[in-house]
């Protein structure tokens, strides 16, 4: 399954009266886990930088003066973005921009049954809790101290740690680990015993195990039977299990 984190900056709150795009940040997952493959551009947006959307992340229009503009790029976002789930804080702000950015250019819109808002997760989640990213990082104990502005592609790489957390991929992957470590373990010989708190009664008699202890004398000192077995004390005296 691949999902793009995505986050977005803009030059506003409504793409309908004229507000932009002005960088994208998005962060490829493979079945959950990063595979290093990043997309971040910086978008000119063909028109002025509110202050207020300035303090937030610190775009002027002058910097962005020279970037490109969305038409410019949009080949290489969508060929980024087509066959992913997005994954996005508030996914509604970021999808409208997005989507009023694909009109612009003639494509078609990011289908939404496409896109899962990691803000309503967390609603869902915590109820009554605050759900923006900073307050989730504090929760899932993330770093985000280089966070003092907005950005889009730091904001992505916080998400997809936040995003993990939601859907409990790191508790699943401590599961995983340990299975894991565990079938290491047997493959080197260190095999797992497990011991119930009261043994079964045994069902085998008296003749029966000295005929097996027998049998097994008969393969030689070799026998796997000796990993779980002790081995004979010299004159051949019957096994019994550990």
């Amino acid at each position: 399954m691949r999902e793009i984190i995505l986050d977005t900056e803009t030059t506003g709150l409504d793409p309908l009266r004229g507000d932009r795009l002005v960088e994208i940040g998005g962060i490829e997952l493979i079945n959950h886990f990063p595979t290093g493959r990043t997309y971040h551009v910086y978008i000119n947006p063909e028109r002025d930088m509110p202050e207020e959307a300035f303090r937030v992340h610190g775009l002027s229009a002058e910097f962005l003066a020279d970037k490109p503009r969305f038409a410019d790029l949009v080949a290489d976002f969508w060929s980024f973005v087509e066959d992913a789930t997005l994954v996005i804080h508030n996914a509604s702000f970021d999808m409208g921009f997005i989507n009023a950015e694909l009109k612009r250019t003639g494509r078609p819109p990011f289908p939404m049954d496409r896109v899962v808002d990691t803000l309503a997760m967390a609603r869902r989640r915590f109820p009554g809790s605050p759900a923006s990213l900073d307050a989730l990082c504090s929760r899932f104990g993330i770093d985000n101290s280089r966070r003092t502005r907005h950005g889009a592609l730091l904001d992505a790489e916080l998400l997809a740690d936040v995003y993990i957390e939601l859907i409990g991929g790191r508790q699943a992957s401590f599961g995983l680990a340990e299975a894991a470590s565990a079938t290491r373990r047997a493959a080197r010989g260190q095999a797992i015993q497990l011991q119930r708190p009261v043994p079964l009664a045994p069902r085998l008699t008296e003749e029966e195990i000295r005929a097996h202890a027998a049998f097994i004398l008969e393969m030689g000192d070799k026998a796997i039977w000796y990993d779980q077995l002790p081995r004979p004390p010299e004159g051949g005296a019957a096994l019994t299990p550990r």
